[in-house]
């Protein structure tokens, strides 16, 4: 598997987000890098950072993508950054511990090489079954998979992703082989599911939600460690009968050597920011879930997702070529 299937389907964060509001401040110009191309739910929440943060801060913001590795040049950019508060990494939690595990020489630690700042946002997965099979629920998914073992595939947006891992971890915990086909982001994926090519597949809630309310495939199950508030009606794997949990989120880091006084200073701003009534609105729209939480909540998420997942990535033998 090349890199560039490597996290596809992660939300994507704007080329440029700078607004007259934010430049009409008189500090110095800090610059949030974002590793991923322009579209969807990230890129909402970097203008929306972009646009609140001079005002608690008394310096102007831009938002630039810095694509290319799967997250590797951006988070380069900012690991070899002058550490004086002007340059700040915003990704996805996954990249920030998947992509050292699956790297044959790891490219950076995410303990050592950043100083953490807050996780912003988090948003949820969930197993989507095609219409073509009629199943209701994930238990119904599970008797007809083991029913059809030839025809047990799933769809992932992509390879060395939270789908790819939780898809491997519903084979051992039903004791099938299945076949994944990664897809270079959800759209393709849930067409294919909605013309009934394949069963059923795993991305995010965001992705598939329209469709399913709409009744072109179904959500049978959220990853979530409780029911998403999306979709209240809709029952997580553990309550499936599946032990199995599995979430994303955004964070932000700084370069390692970084004040820390700033790293707090920032993290309260941004949870400022992510309390505002208008911001919170935006981002529950493209089902971003605030979080806003301090930079020892941000080490300790990031460490508990490190320890969770490590050992399932080692298992499935998954590594990405250069």
């Amino acid at each position: 598997m090349d890199r560039r299937n490597f996290l596809a389907g992660s939300a994507a964060c704007s080329l440029a987000a700078m607004t007259g509001k934010a430049f009409a401040q008189s500090g110095p110009l800090t610059k949030i890098i974002f590793p991923f191309a322009a579209g969807g739910s990230g890129d909402l929440l970097c203008r929306q950072l972009a646009q609140y943060l001079p005002a608690l801060l008394d310096r102007n913001f831009i938002v630039e993508n810095r694509t290319g590795g799967d997250g590797l040049i951006g988070i380069r950019a900012v690991k070899g950054a002058n550490p004086d508060g002007t340059t700040i990494l915003m990704t996805t939690g996954p990249t920030m511990y998947l992509l050292p595990m699956v790297e044959n020489q790891p490219s950076f630690d995410s303990a050592k090489d950043f100083v953490p700042v807050s996780q912003l946002t988090r948003f949820e997965f969930a197993v989507v079954a095609s219409p073509a099979i009629e199943v209701k629920d994930f238990k119904e998914l599970a008797v007809w998979l083991k029913a059809n073992p030839g025809k047990a595939t799933y769809g992932t947006p992509g390879s060395g992703n939270i789908p790819h891992f939780t898809g491997w971890q519903l084979e051992q915990a039903l004791g099938l082989s299945m076949t994944k086909v990664p897809y270079r982001g959800s759209a393709l994926m849930v067409n294919d599911l909605i013309a009934g090519h394949l069963p059923f597949g795993i991305t995010t809630v965001s992705d598939t939600i329209t469709q399913h309310r709409a009744g072109g495939l179904r959500i049978v199950a959220v990853a979530s460690e409780t029911r998403s508030s999306f979709l209240p009606d809709i029952p997580t794997l553990k309550e499936s009968g599946v032990n199995l949990v599995a979430d994303g989120w955004y964070g932000m880091w700084l370069p390692a050597g970084s004040s820390p006084e700033f790293a707090k200073k920032l993290s309260t701003a941004v949870a400022e920011v992510l309390a505002k009534s208008e911001v919170k609105e935006k981002l529950l729209a493209v089902m971003l879930i605030p979080v806003g939480s301090t930079p020892e909540q941000l080490t300790q998420r990031l460490a508990a997702d490190h320890a969770f997942w490590q050992p399932i990535v080692k298992a499935t033998g998954y590594k990405i070529t250069n």
